[in-house]
């Protein structure tokens, strides 16, 4: 396999992240290279860089995620890009979100935890659902009697949402209303569909 050159390297880069279909970490890009010539983690950020700059203001873009690099319609583009699906994303419900909401700003937590703050029951198949959708998992067990679960947010989670850690939340006081949260889970979801 020949060496490749600066230039071949980004090509290869930019191959490899559109034809993925799943974010890319820096160390899964280092593996298509052969031990005879892989590029330095240094050097794969620096042209992943260089990626995203020039797809700036452009109908795609290189997102950095939670797990990794990955190639998608800006937001900007949804309303016409989700024209493209028959499909429309799933709905969630008023508590879906805000037990996600608890689990997020919160976690670890427990089911007992979240009804607290809620001030109702949290429905197993509520928890079922955002487990399902891997948004959440458990983390471990709270030293109490029953031992109960700790559920806290996955890299899917932060990846859906486009964020790179739960640093980039918006603070709690500047939260908006669900049905705005609602509306952008849509566009969030086309813009992750059109990759």
């Amino acid at each position: 396999m020949p060496t490749p050159s600066t230039a071949s390297l980004k090509n290869i880069l930019e191959a490899a992240l559109l034809a993925a279909g799943q974010p890319l970490s820096i160390k899964q890009l280092r593996r298509l290279f052969s031990d005879e010539w892989q590029p330095s983690e240094v050097e794969i950020g620096e042209t992943i860089t260089l990626l995203q700059q020039e797809y700036q203001g452009r109908g795609i873009e290189l997102k950095t995620l939670a797990s990794g690099f990955r190639f998608q319609a800006c937001s900007e583009t949804a309303p016409w890009i989700s024209r493209l699906w028959d499909e429309r994303p799933p709905r969630y419900s008023r508590a879906l979100l805000e037990t996600l909401a608890i689990v997020a700003y919160q976690q670890p937590i427990t089911r007992a935890e979240i009804e607290d703050v809620r001030g109702v029951a949290v429905s197993s198949s509520m928890i079922k659902t955002l487990m399902e959708r891997e948004w959440i998992r458990v983390t471990g067990h709270r030293e109490v009697p029953g031992k109960p679960a700790l559920y806290a947010t996955t890299h899917d989670f932060l990846d859906y949402f486009n964020l790179q850690s739960v640093d980039e939340l918006p603070p709690l006081m500047a939260a908006r209303d669900v049905d705005a949260i609602t509306d952008e889970l849509k566009l969030n979801s086309y813009a992750e569909n059109s990759r």
